[in-house]
This record gives structure tokens, sequence and C-alpha cells, in this order.
């Protein structure tokens, strides 16, 4: 113990970066099937004046839209490079798909805010 801590072993150390080599991978996982526009894509939709539409825009930009722009650079990152930030805003891209999903409206949705929200967020719900 260590002013009133008790020491890190090395074998606790091991178990926690495994559990956490668990659970970047699942994330990354989990965005990879959310996530079904390659960087270029998503790229030349975000400069769509469509994709800047849509969304909230409290300061300007959309929240969609600037996350968008976060998961092109999340695609380009080496999965070594990828930070613990990198991991959370990837956990919110899953997340926002997902719930987003769930609300599909009715009919024809190609052309749709719903459908340019999504694909704001990496995902195109008529693609892949």
């Amino acid at each position: 113990m260590t002013a009133g801590y008790p020491v890190r072993t090395s074998q606790r150390r091991q178990e926690e970066d495994g559990v956490r080599d668990e659970e970047q991978e699942k994330t990354r996982q989990d965005f990879g099937a959310a996530v079904n526009m390659t960087a270029a894509e998503l790229e030349r939709w975000l400069g769509s004046d469509e994709s800047e539409e849509v969304g909230d825009k409290k300061s300007g930009e959309s929240t969609g839209h600037a996350s968008g722009r976060r998961i092109v650079e999340l695609l380009r990152t080496k999965r070594d490079d990828l930070t613990d930030s990198d991991y959370e805003h990837m956990r919110k891209v899953v997340g926002y798909v997902h719930r987003h999903l769930a609300q599909r409206p009715g009919g024809d949705v190609e052309d749709s805010r719903w459908r340019y929200s999504l694909m704001n967020w990496g995902h195109d719900p008529l693609g892949k």
C-alpha cells in the first residue's frame, strides 16, 4: 500500500488492459456495423447542401455534421492511434445510429430529413 492505496500489481494491470482491449474491440466492431459509409463517401456527403440542411444547429454547424467530420477522421485513423476520446465518440455514434434507426418514418425515406441526418452520422439506411 502506498498512501493508503493498494499498489497495482503487474498481473492486475495486465487483467485491466485485457478488459480494456476487449471493450475497445467491441466498440470498433459496433462502430463498423453502425457506420456503413466509407470516409470518401461521407466526406462527399458532408459537402452537399442536403447534409448542411439537417440537424440541430446551436452554433452554426449541426451536431451531426460536426460528428460526421470526426467520423471521417476516425475512419482514417489507424487502430493503434485511436485515443480514449475517439472510442468515446465511436460509442456516441453507435448510440445515435441505433436510436435514430428505431424512429424510421413510414413511406419513402430516400429524400427524407431522417435519412440525411443518419448519413451525417455515417449511416446510409439505404446503403450497404
